[in-house]
């Protein structure tokens, strides 16, 4: 069984939806989790007070992912809280995803969302990277999308952004190998979670049918994946696109 003790992880957005999947999974898997969130301290506080129930380790940790001082102070309290330096990322926060055309688009659209899929794993790294390459050791996650290979319509600021993590991935991979740091990125199938509740049972069910296991994901799917990936049994994997979607795509 993956043991993650020892371990000091950060979730972005891991309050809710599979964020919050990923962060319970790792605090059961005996790490350290801190469960960063950017304004709902609700759901984090909601999210910790699970912890404590199952009697798991971690925190809640209020950060603009996006800004490069709230990181830095950010992290700083991270250390206060448990003394001891993050050795995992999971780049998992996101902000809204609106359907535009090619007419309706802006370029700021498109910056929006390379704000959260591309800047914010940079500024986050950048951080990290120190107390990493000492340790010699260090897990970078990052959770993409299926829609890298499907180029869903309408949607091209998301998908253009999402694109981008793969190339960051690999080469970010390639630059990090020799300090014992992987880099890997997990593409999620459609999971419905909190953000899709306004979406028509027919609409799940018209995904679900083109599903080779014919079922949907849930959100310990990606969690279980996401795990695995920051498990010492992973160590010899980095670089890679891992899509996590009942073969509705392969691997790019």
């Amino acid at each position: 069984m993956i043991n993650l003790k020892g371990r000091t992880v950060l979730v972005t957005g891991g309050s809710r939806g599979l964020g919050r999947a990923i962060s319970f999974r790792l605090a059961e898997l005996g790490a350290y989790v801190l469960v960063n969130y950017a304004h709902n301290k609700h759901h984090a506080d909601e999210t910790i007070e699970t912890f404590v129930k199952n009697g798991w380790f971690g925190a809640s940790l209020k950060g603009d992912i996006t800004d490069a001082s709230s990181i830095k102070n950010m992290i700083q309290e991270a250390y206060k809280i448990c003394g001891k330096s993050i050795d995992t990322v999971i780049n998992n926060a996101t902000g809204p995803q609106p359907e535009l055309s090619i007419e309706d688009s802006k370029w700021e659209d498109y910056l929006d969302q390379l704000n959260f899929f591309v800047k914010a794993p940079l500024l986050l790294t950048k951080e990290l990277l120190p107390s990493m390459k000492e340790k010699g050791f260090g897990r970078i996650i990052t959770i993409g999308s299926e829609v890298v290979q499907i180029g869903n319509p309408n949607f091209a600021n998301y998908v253009t952004a999402k694109s981008a993590q793969l190339g960051m991935t690999r080469s970010w991979a390639n630059e990090l190998g020799s300090y014992g740091i992987t880099v890997n990125l997990v593409n999620p199938g459609f999971i419905p979670v909190e953000r899709h509740q306004h979406l028509k049972e027919e609409d799940i069910e018209g995904y679900r049918r083109n599903v080779p296991l014919q079922r949907m994901g849930v959100p310990n799917d990606i969690a279980n994946t996401v795990a695995f990936l920051a498990s010492e049994e992973s160590g010899f994997i980095t670089g890679q696109s891992i899509s996590v979607n009942g073969g509705m795509t392969t691997g790019i």
